[in-house]
């Protein structure tokens, strides 16, 4: 089992005191190297230790946990936001947040929080470099795509990757992109049974084209033809359980 480093991000004495025990108490292989009540304390203690993963408080005095993950603009670790306020859900996950707490702290969120952000590491730690073979999955079909002037049939493994567009996909193809007048929610469903996997709010990607993965912020993948995309830290597991 990986061991995990940490850092704990929160104004309030008695919360930090709360979890630094739970992390103790019931989450093996978690170790603790520094903890920081202010946004500028957080970011000293983040550059410091270097950290696997981060325990983020959402509100903060003088900013906000999203002030604070701006100013680490390149960054290795895992976040999983603690807070009250449960209208942050959808900002944390946009801002690459692999995990959304509430308070008070249920121990058995906690540990799933920190198993998830442990499987994820590991995966990454062993995917980095290599140039990836995706699992045998179904990849050989058809799909059909409406046009203005009726529809075109194309070969679903001649999809490299779709990319949202307001109400519209741009389909993308080794030497030319289609524009359908569908969302990627549509797509995404349509293609469910094959090799395409959501790997942010705007693309969707055949996973047989990816042929490097990347760590980062949220990390990014790389396509037989070049193209680089960013992976959300909400999507990355799914993507990683793609891969051997």
């Amino acid at each position: 089992m990986m061991e995990l480093k940490a850092v704990i991000v929160e104004d309030e004495a008695n919360s930090r005191e709360i979890l630094r025990s739970y992390l103790a108490k019931y989450c093996e292989k978690v170790t603790l190297l520094g903890e920081g009540g202010t946004i500028e304390e957080g970011l000293a203690q983040i550059k410091k230790h270097q950290p696997d993963l981060v325990f983020l408080d959402v509100e903060m005095p003088f900013g906000n946990a999203f002030d604070l993950l701006d100013q680490i603009p390149e960054r290795n670790f895992e976040t999983v936001f603690v807070t009250a306020y449960n209208q942050y859900a959808m900002d944390a996950l946009n801002h690459h947040a692999a995990y959304y707490l509430m308070k008070p702290i249920n121990i058995d969120e906690l540990i799933k929080a920190v198993d998830y952000v442990r499987a994820i590491k590991e995966k990454e730690n062993a995917l980095e470099g290599q140039v990836l073979q995706a699992k045998p999955v179904r990849a050989e079909g058809k799909i059909t795509l409406p046009q203005q002037d009726g529809f075109q049939v194309l070969e679903v493994s001649d999809i490299y990757f779709c990319k949202a567009d307001d109400n519209y996909t741009e389909i993308y193809l080794e030497k030319k992109k289609i524009v359908v007048s569908k969302t990627l929610k549509y797509f995404e469903d349509a293609l469910q049974s094959y090799s395409f996997a959501r790997i942010h709010k705007s693309y969707l990607v055949n996973v047989s084209e990816v042929v490097k993965y990347k760590k980062g912020k949220g990390g990014s993948v790389v396509l037989s033809n070049g193209k680089e995309l960013s992976v959300s830290a909400s999507k990355k597991a799914d993507l990683l359980s793609y891969f051997q």
